[in-house]
């Protein structure tokens, strides 16, 4: 944002925020505000929250109601504000081996809107129990102990417009047969049980259909009510599950409602079937125009940019906007280990891998960064030097190195791969990262690869060099990251030097392996080989973290081991160790 755009204020700068813009500005400031995402938004916004379905009873059991459903618009939410999500689990249905009732849903909480879980599903059996109220009420169990069961209220705790329906009664003819009452759905009563002219178990109520997803979609619908013999209750449209009934085998289960609706579980049917698990609730959160807070699955249709979360999570609202730009590196290999018998030098470790490019960051929200460490140098011949660990930052994974082959292993692969030795192969890169330590020859090992080039093969008795290295300007100078180890010596043989003067180089009969730089993901130098003047390998190098953002938006609320510099009108933290950055 240039520094003339400052709303008549002459001075300090004042700079506008998707929060506030004060001063005077001209039509021409507004419009470059908000096509940079800088101007006060209309901060309101869509939602639908629905809570998790009741569980059905077992034992000719009553349906669970469906989780509360809400929906509205012109939710007002404070830009910079951490509000949890809670996403409600189903209740879980009646236990099998005697008549119980389901378990109650659970809530479903979004800002200042909370979705109610669905009422139980009544057990039947020989003490029936009335259907549990909740967002939509629970069906009554149906069987011998009173003619007839009540199905739990919906919509409650009473909201407006309301949240669900009643559940439906079951029937008993106060013998053996009975039929159960279907839950309440988001749009329907569940209906009640019947025994005349025929058998049957209440269907669950509808849900309703939402399009706030970009598609439609039913939600919230009620389980349906189990039943003796006869035909049980089907599952209300929006995920509620079926009954069952006993007219093949016994002791059937009632289906769970789907995930992720809010539906209710079907009863089970007589000789203690057990009652259907609700359905898991959800949480959904439009508005109009770009990504502009964070929080569950992101996605984007019809001009809204929509945030849904299947499970509990975190949503924020942006105070900024704004673009940074980072280098994101994997820790370097270790080298490999030589030995005393006349065989041959061991290889230089992989550079971890190398990943650069923009980000979106969002005011208020907290990134958190992973840095890789240095893989060791092998411990023994038979094994390979560590692989680097693995850097994490803005939902990318820069893959540590593989460490350099040993004169009894081969190489690993890794962001780029370690250096091959004698028989024993080189290490893959990972493809966009890095590229392969060098292929085995001679007598001296080779070199791992880097992010730039691949390592080199050794030359005779000289070993081979580790592969260059990737350079940035990010922090205001060219600077190389993840270059490869160079291979170690045979007998009197020559240095293989590590690529781009920072990865190790590997050991002579005079020096000894040098360790990758540290937190430029360089891989470390392999060791020699050949009677008294064996050497073994070096370490990699730790990974790091680069991050660069316009200084106007750079809000010092980081965490870990980082350096600030600026460079130009950005501001740069370099992170050495984990941590963290609110933007």
């Amino acid at each position: 944002m240039p520094r003339r755009i400052n709303g008549g204020v002459i001075g300090v700068a004042n700079l506008p925020t998707t929060a506030t813009a004060s001063g005077v500005w001209s039509m021409f400031e507004v419009e470059l505000s908000m096509l940079q995402q800088d101007w006060p938004l209309e901060n309101l916004f869509e939602y639908l929250v629905v809570a998790g379905g009741g569980g059905g009873g077992s034992d000719i059991g009553g349906a669970g109601g469906a989780g509360g459903f809400r929906v509205g618009s012109n939710l007002t939410l404070v830009p910079g504000t951490a509000y949890t999500v809670t996403v409600g689990a189903g209740g879980a249905g009646g236990a099998s081996g005697s008549a119980n009732n389901g378990v109650k849903g659970n809530d479903s909480v979004f800002s200042t809107i909370t979705a109610t879980g669905g009422g139980l599903g009544g057990q039947g059996g020989a003490a029936s129990v009335a259907g549990g109220n909740g967002g939509s009420g629970g069906g009554g169990g149906g069987y011998r102990s009173t003619p007839t069961i009540s199905g739990g209220s919906g919509n409650t705790p009473s909201t407006s417009p309301s949240q669900g329906n009643n559940g439906g009664g079951g029937v008993g003819n106060g013998d053996s047969t009975g039929a159960a009452g279907g839950g309440g759905g988001a749009s329907a009563v569940g209906t009640a049980g019947v025994l005349s002219p025929a058998i049957v178990g209440g269907n669950g109520g509808a849900g309703t259909a939402s399009s706030i997803s970009g598609s439609s979609v039913t939600y919230a619908g009620g389980g349906g009510g189990g039943s003796f013999f006869g035909t049980a209750g089907t599952g209300g449209a929006g995920g509620g599950g079926n009954g069952k009934n006993s007219n093949g085998p016994s002791g059937v289960a009632g289906d769970n409602g789907t995930t992720n609706t809010g539906g209710g579980g079907g009863g089970g049917s007589a000789f203690s079937g057990a009652g259907g698990t609700g359905g898991s609730g959800i949480v959904i959160i439009r508005y109009a125009g770009s990504q502009r807070a964070t929080g569950g699955t992101i996605t984007s249709s019809g001009g809204y940019t929509i945030h849904t979360f299947t499970t509990s999570g975190t949503f924020i609202l942006a105070t900024a906007v704004y673009s940074g730009s980072y280098v994101v590196v994997g820790g370097g290999a270790g080298g490999g280990r030589g030995n005393s018998a006349d065989t041959a030098g061991a290889a230089g470790g992989g550079a971890g891998g190398y990943l650069s490019g923009a980000t979106t960051l969002y005011g208020g929200t907290q990134y958190t960064f992973t840095v890789g460490a240095g893989g060791a140098a092998a411990a023994s011949t038979t094994i390979a030097g560590s692989n680097g660990s693995n850097t994490t930052a803005f939902g990318v994974t820069a893959v540590g190195g593989g460490g350099g082959g040993s004169q009894g292993a081969t190489a690993n692969s890794g962001g780029s791969g370690g250096g091959g030795v004698s028989f024993y192969t080189q290490g893959s890169g990972t493809p966009g990262q890095g590229n392969p330590g060098g292929p085995p020859s001679g007598q001296a090992g080779s070199g791992g690869g880097g992010a730039g080039a691949a390592g080199s093969s050794s030359s005779g008795t000289t070993g081979g060099a580790g592969g260059a290295g990737n350079s940035s300007s990010i922090i205001g100078s060219a600077t190389f990251y993840a270059a490869g180890g160079g291979g170690g010596a045979y007998s009197s043989g020559g240095i293989g030097v590590g690529g781009s003067s920072i990865g190790g180089n590997g050991a002579t009969s005079t020096t000894a392996a040098t360790s990758g730089t540290v937190n430029r993901g360089a891989g470390g130098g392999g060791g020699r080989s050949q009677g008294a003047g064996n050497q073994p390998g070096a370490a990699g190098g730790s990974g790091v973290v680069i991050l660069s953002v316009p200084t106007d938006y750079y809000t010092g609320n980081t965490s870990g081991n980082v350096s600030v510099t600026t460079s130009g009108s950005n501001t740069v933290m370099t992170f050495t160790e984990s941590g963290t950055y609110t933007a």
